[in-house]
């Protein structure tokens, strides 16, 4: 199975600079230049059956940008939004640590606070989308996704089994491809953090 894992571009929300999570901001006009080179370079560089999208409008909105270039249908998956920041979502980070702070030993595994989803629970949701999709695909399809930075660091986890609370992440730039190979149970990484299309703006 071939994964094409894409994270939205810039949001409306990185302009504000607010917490955004589950906010549902739109694309920034920026980044709808952005997701146009970014959808350019898949249709003449990758293939895939379908898109599997996060139907928050930033992530959305990028998937549109590559079914118009590419004629590949759109399915949105809750699964795929990003981690549920609850009370944070949409509030400036200062009022935010205002009014939430951390708990004084830091965040644990199993903390909700501010109405968050734990992060026990996160990882839960990445494992259960992974599982779905495997039996739900052929192992010989092509999948491309569109989702959130958080997100794909949590698939990345569950992709390479490694703790949930590990200290390896991998970068997502705007508009970021990632490529992932999946056979017999073994899980090979092409390429991460791949923004090649982008050097036309530059």
């Amino acid at each position: 199975m071939k994964l094409i894992i894409i994270r939205h571009g810039e949001s409306e929300a990185d302009i504000l600079k607010v917490h955004e999570g589950r906010a549902d901001f739109s694309l920034t006009n920026k980044e709808k230049q952005q997701a146009k080179l970014l959808s350019k370079w898949i249709a003449s560089n990758e293939e895939f059956d379908v898109i599997l999208s996060s139907p928050l409008k930033r992530a959305k909105e990028t998937a549109a940008f590559i079914r118009d270039e590419t004629g590949k249908r759109i399915v949105l998956v809750e699964d795929l939004m990003e981690w549920d920041n609850g009370l944070l979502a949409g509030l400036p980070r200062e009022e935010a640590e205002r009014k939430y702070p951390l708990p004084k030993d830091g965040r644990k595994p199993h903390h909700t606070n501010a109405n968050t989803e734990s992060m026990i629970n996160f990882r839960a949701r990445a494992e259960t989308f992974l599982s779905r999709l495997k039996e739900e695909y052929p192992k010989d399809a092509e999948i491309c996704m569109v989702s959130h930075g958080g997100m794909i660091n949590m698939l990345y986890r569950s992709l390479l089994n490694l703790p949930m609370m590990t200290e390896h992440s991998i970068s997502c730039g705007d508009t970021s491809i990632h490529k992932f190979m999946l056979s017999d149970g073994k899980c090979h990484i092409e390429y991460i953090n791949r923004l090649g299309h982008l050097e036309e703006l530059e």
